[in-house]
């Protein structure tokens, strides 16, 4: 009885700034109850395993750490293996933290609990984190909606051109912040308030009807929404 309460789900982890982390899995569509057709964004929660509970008294904070994917033990370096075999358990190809405002939130959590995605439920709205896709190097007119030069007959060749990029003599500088061409993409993003469409535990999949961010099988984190209702 007591090793099945140690792996049991706590839903009190994934209150407040808590969560759990899945895989974008794809897109699909499902129909809702008066017959509407909803574009659908499937995330795999497989199990999340805390590996660490922080405490104000020793850390200086209250947090949980919580390993996702766990790694081959021949992957496994030196310095996760030190740091994961306190907790009895394997490395991890995704290691996060979720901070609480305080050790209230987190009395009962102990190494080797599982998390899943209970603290939700169709209806509910969440915060959605991942790093976006990756554009590379682009121009001006891709990465912020320049308009780009004439296209006229007579204009030379740089119709997509950003134009000026700064004064003459004086100030004769360019000033920081200047939209140029450069990297796009591949940054941690964050939507709030996406809608929960469908919570299926028993195979760990969660729909979600709005934008979630980055590409196939990227690491998702679902929050529930700091904002709902605001």
């Amino acid at each position: 009885m007591e090793e099945t309460q140690k792996t049991n789900n706590n839903p009190t982890l994934s209150a407040g700034l808590g969560g759990v982390i899945g895989i974008k899995a794809g897109m699909t569509q499902v129909y809702s109850e008066d017959g509407r057709s909803l574009a659908v964004t499937v995330v795999e929660v497989k199990p999340n395993y805390v590996t660490q509970v922080k405490k104000s008294d020793k850390h200086g904070y209250s947090a949980v750490q919580v390993g996702f994917l766990p790694k081959k033990e021949n992957r496994v370096n030196k310095a996760e293996n030190g740091h994961f075999k306190k907790s009895g358990q394997p490395g991890y190809y995704h290691s996060q933290e979720f901070r609480f405002a305080d050790d209230q939130a987190i009395d009962g959590l102990a190494e080797g609990n599982v998390l899943t995605a209970e603290f939700i439920k169709a209806g509910d709205l969440v915060d959605v984190s991942a790093v976006s896709k990756g554009k590379g190097f682009q121009g001006t007119m891709k990465r912020y909606n320049y308009s780009g030069s004439f296209k006229t007959h007579g204009a030379s060749v740089n119709h997509r051109s950003l134009g000026s990029i700064g004064m003459r003599a004086e100030p004769g500088k360019v000033f920081k912040g200047k939209p140029m061409p450069g990297h796009m993409g591949h940054v941690k993003v964050s939507i709030q308030n996406v809608k929960v469409v469908r919570v299926d535990l028993e195979n760990g999949t969660v729909l979600l009807h709005g934008s979630v961010p980055g590409p196939k099988s990227g690491i998702v984190t679902i929050r529930k929404a700091v904002k709902a209702g605001v």
